[in-house]
């Protein structure tokens, strides 16, 4: 080991071993360190066989396979996980989560993405089904606040606190348009209209709502009226209105679209956190600072029942709280709310380990979801742990200052109403919260973003976590041997397990078209999601059209009824498809137009040119006519007068 260290050190001064792992078998030693650097050696000799870094911050985890062929890495500053073949030295698995707090979450309107917001700025698009971050936006430069998808699944829109407002495209994975306040705002709310035209974005220091219209980017509005931070924003999914909720005991219903500014403001009792509209827009939600949440009626802006749910939030102890938590229950409430697709139900959550959902017509608890157990977060436990305390008080309070030093001997006081706790603290554990929920539009689950991660809460059995059905035996070499075998449909399936494209390619491509049906009728339908997304990538840039076109007619005829059954699911891979073919389609019109056109340009071209030919030979018939059988004009004219 002190040989290990000096072979590190060598290069990068002040590294420690921070993992390791030995595979028994193989007699190969892993070895992890705080600078990103991992090394395999060879034992007992002590070779070394490879020396990679695979992140600036420490590794946390190191573990091999069973059969030694695979190592898995883990950093848990980054929130990153790898999984590593040693021996091609190439990446079978890389994911990487947020390494800071998750603050936002919305669904794609299909039901079929999850897109999150986190303090490290980044925002995070996932794929339901295999529970994979597929793209990472790391275009803002602070903590993303909040975040919305429009209506047709093609754009995300985030605000942070940075200043500006992002939308980004999911078809090309770019930043395209970016909006911001004639001065510095930090936004902390948004909202979309249905059409996906109107932004609105809520400041956090200026109280002030922004306007922006997606297409030209333009600031269209500047809404006035708030005297405190707004809190929360949310759109009327019928009426041209958007509701804002803010510390200033109250929430203003706006008309941006008639540009009249607000229309009315309604006060609660106490400091507005949440809002949110009834799926029919007529009923919107009310959460405040009092632990209440109160419904209103949207037309005539009246009260229509209410929800005690204090007592609900089951808040825990934290180490160093010096109150009962009957007291500190008081000043919990529900900082997120969120309807059920029906409208029936409300999800609410805040400052707790508890996710509850209320019936809004009875008013009544119907279930309450405990987030974690961890008690790694402060909060979690219902009460202090008797084994901290001692005759002086409890141990967490408790502080470890050197009296000869005279700067530690001030007593640091927390600021009141800090969120996350004092980060700068040589102790630190966060606390547990749920800083937003959203229900999924399907109605068949819904999603937490909490101090413990991204939760997904569902009806379906089968939405779990498959890392693509990963098999030591599944390699480039071994699909390669199973293709010239033409064992073509176990190929093809290798190569969509292993999900390298070129590969994919290569199979498909070496697959004769009298085999294509054969091959579509043995296809497993686990797998027709990713071949269907390939025929896609395909159509759109292989030269191969009818080739693909006679994968596409199989598929589709073969395993129609698979398809009708799973249309929820389906839905946004045969409408992606069906835009190919139409883009596809409109493209060889434009291109038989242009050919048919400009062979009707040539032919007619043609005949002008024979038709100038033509003449040209009448007039040179003439001109001979006129040299053989010359003509007196006095003879002519005699004639005229003799007639």
């Amino acid at each position: 080991m002190h040989l290990m260290k000096t072979l590190v050190q060598s290069e990068q001064k002040f590294v420690s071993l921070t993992a390791a792992a030995y595979h028994q078998q193989t007699r190969i030693l892993v070895s992890g360190f705080s600078n990103g650097a991992f090394f395999l050696h060879e034992m007992p000799e002590f070779n070394l066989i490879h020396s990679l870094s695979v992140a600036e911050q420490h590794i946390s985890s190191l573990a091999f396979n069973c059969t030694g062929d695979w190592l898995s890495i883990a950093c848990a500053g980054l929130g990153q996980l790898l999984v590593w073949e040693w021996q091609s030295e190439t990446y079978v698995l890389k994911q990487q989560g947020h390494f800071n707090n998750m603050n936002c979450l919305t669904y794609s309107p299909d039901g079929q993405f999850l897109i999150t917001g986190g303090d490290d700025g980044k925002v995070k698009v996932w794929n339901m089904s295999s529970g994979f971050c597929f793209v990472t936006f790391t275009e803002h430069t602070s903590s993303v606040t909040a975040v919305s998808c429009t209506q047709n699944g093609k754009v995300v829109v985030s605000a942070s606190s940075d200043g500006t407002v992002r939308a980004f495209d999911l078809k090309r994975y770019r930043n395209f348009k970016t909006f911001t306040s004639p001065k510095p705002t930090q936004f902390s709310s948004l909202a979309l209209d249905t059409s996906g035209e109107i932004i609105c974005a809520g400041g956090h220091d200026s109280f002030e709502i922004f306007v922006w219209s997606m297409q030209n980017g333009r600031l269209l509005e500047v809404l006035s009226g708030h005297e405190a931070p707004i809190a929360s924003l949310s759109f009327s999914p019928m009426h041209s209105v958007v509701v804002s909720a803010s510390w200033d005991k109250t929430f203003r219903i706006w008309d941006v679209f008639s540009g009249k500014g607000s229309r009315e403001a309604v006060n609660v009792v106490s400091d507005a956190l949440a809002i949110t509209f009834r799926p029919d827009g007529i009923e919107l939600a009310v959460s405040t600072l009092n632990g209440q949440i109160t419904f209103f009626e949207v037309q005539d802006a009246v009260q229509v029942g209410s929800i005690e749910g204090r007592n609900d939030l089951k808040s825990g102890r934290r180490d160093t709280d010096l109150v009962s938590a009957k007291l500190i229950q008081k000043g919990k409430a529900f900082t997120s709310l969120c309807y059920t697709a029906d409208g029936e139900c409300i999800l609410a959550a805040g400052q707790s380990k508890c996710v509850c959902i209320y019936n809004v017509k009875h008013q009544i608890l119907i279930k309450k979801f405990e987030i974690t157990q961890n008690r790694s977060f402060d909060g979690v436990n219902d009460y202090i742990n008797r084994r901290k305390m001692t005759e002086f008080g409890n141990l967490a309070l408790i502080e470890e200052r050197d009296p000869d030093d005279d700067e530690e001997r001030a007593v640091s006081i927390a600021l009141p109403g800090v969120k996350k706790g004092d980060m700068a603290s040589r102790v630190y554990k966060p606390e547990v919260r749920v800083m937003c929920i959203e229900f999924s539009p399907t109605g068949r689950s819904w999603a937490a973003a909490t101090t413990e991660g991204l939760l997904v809460y569902s009806l379906d059995s089968n939405l779990v976590f498959d890392p693509l059905d990963l098999e030591t035996d599944i390699t480039t070499s071994s699909i390669r041997e199973t293709l010239l075998e033409k064992e073509y449909s176990k190929a093809l399936m290798m190569a969509l397990k292993l999900k390298e494209h070129k590969l994919v390619v290569e199979v498909v491509e070496n697959i004769s078209p009298d085999e294509v049906r054969l091959v579509i009728s043995s296809l497993s339908s686990r797998y027709l999601e990713r071949f269907i997304s390939f025929l896609c990538d395909q159509l759109e840039s292989s030269a191969h059209l009818e080739f693909y076109l006679l994968w596409s007619e199989n598929l589709l005829m073969i395993h129609g009824q698979h398809l009708k059954d799973r249309s929820l699911h389906m839905l946004p891979l045969l409408h992606n498809l069906q835009r190919t073919l139409v883009r596809k389609r409109q493209q060889l019109e434009k291109i038989c137009d242009y050919n048919k056109y400009m062979l009707r340009y040539v032919l007619s071209l043609g005949d002008i040119v024979r038709k100038k030919a033509e003449a040209k030979e009448n007039e040179d018939y003439s001109d001979e006519d006129k040299n053989i059988f010359p003509v007196d004009k006095e003879m002519l004219q005699i004639g005229r007068a003799h007639v």
